[in-house]
């Protein structure tokens, strides 16, 4: 009986492991960028070519077997695509709208896994993880809420339409990595999501960036240093997309998808722990909500 108990549970190992290495990479990511001056151009770019190492891995655990038949690529390179994609029409939107309206936005993206994974896979929540699943909403809400002092006005529509896309993108991948699931292993998903972001570096590389573009920096001094860094830095999200879709092969994406987005909890505790950063009371209130959530959902 434990036994199964613990394999039905397995979802949460690979769902906790997502939570706390994008955590660890939320905290560390921005500093790197502010501290040196990485633009968010060439973050991708290392980003994508940290999908590789993964993607070894995942050929290593299949036995250097990876699904190639034309439904596999199709379903495996619409959730990188969508994933890769959302990333890189978000940097446009930063670049032209409010990040403190931005993210709270795109971060109601589980909202339309849910509904996708309820009407189309049929899942459904028991009323411990209902009840999670509208907490975990709240707390990924209050966990992205950013102040709006530094933006300066706001004015234009364009911004508008790219945080839709983002929030579209990033909600039909999720459930896209559901539905592949089920005709797929977890591993080929993961490697045509690294071979989609790739596929992507040079619509990143020709984006332009504020203060510098990806060849300027490039073209810098300690650059081999600093893409080192993020690299390393970059690896932990790649690792984290890894597990994710392990955590979508077993669990429900009704509650995969809100435990998801609770990594900003483990971001701000290492703010606190290790950067002396104090938590706002929206975000003291968001990790209240995230605790209740996980251990519901985990119900």
């Amino acid at each position: 009986m434990k036994s199964n108990n613990l394999k039905d549970k397995i979802w949460l190992v690979f769902i906790l492991t997502t939570i706390l290495t994008w955590g660890i990479w939320g905290a560390f990511s921005d500093l790197q960028m502010e501290r040196d001056g990485i633009p968010e151009t060439v973050v991708y770019i290392l980003w994508a070519l940290s999908m590789i190492p993964c993607a070894i891995v995942a050929l290593i655990i299949n036995k250097g077997k990876f699904l190639h038949d034309w439904k596999s690529v199709l379903l495996g390179c619409t959730v990188g695509i969508l994933g890769a994609g959302g990333q890189l029409v978000l940097f446009k939107a930063l670049a032209i709208g409010p990040a403190y309206i931005i993210f709270p936005f795109i971060s109601m993206s589980p909202v339309i896994v849910i509904t996708l994974a309820a009407l189309f896979l049929k899942e459904k929540a028991n009323r411990w993880q209902i009840a999670g699943i509208v907490v975990a909403l709240a707390a990924i809400l209050l966990l992205s809420l950013q102040s709006g002092g530094e933006d300066g006005p706001v004015s234009g529509w364009l911004w508008i339409v790219l945080a839709v896309l983002v929030l579209l993108a990033w909600g039909i991948q999720g459930f896209f990595m559901k539905f592949a699931n089920n005709s797929m292993d977890a591993e080929s998903i993961f490697i045509w999501m690294a071979i989609s972001g790739l596929v992507l570096i040079p619509v990143a590389w020709f984006m332009q960036s504020k203060p510098m573009t990806a060849p300027e920096f490039f073209a810098s001094a300690d650059v081999t240093v600093k893409s080192l860094k993020c690299f390393g830095i970059q690896i932990l999200n790649s690792i984290g997309a890894l597990t994710l879709v392990y955590a979508y092969r077993y669990g429900k994406a009704v509650v995969v998808s809100p435990m998801e987005g609770l990594s900003p909890m483990v971001t701000v505790l290492l703010s606190l722990i290790i950067l002396q950063v104090i938590p706002n009371p929206l975000q003291i209130a968001g990790i209240c909500c995230a605790a209740f959530a996980m251990y519901a959902l985990s119900k």
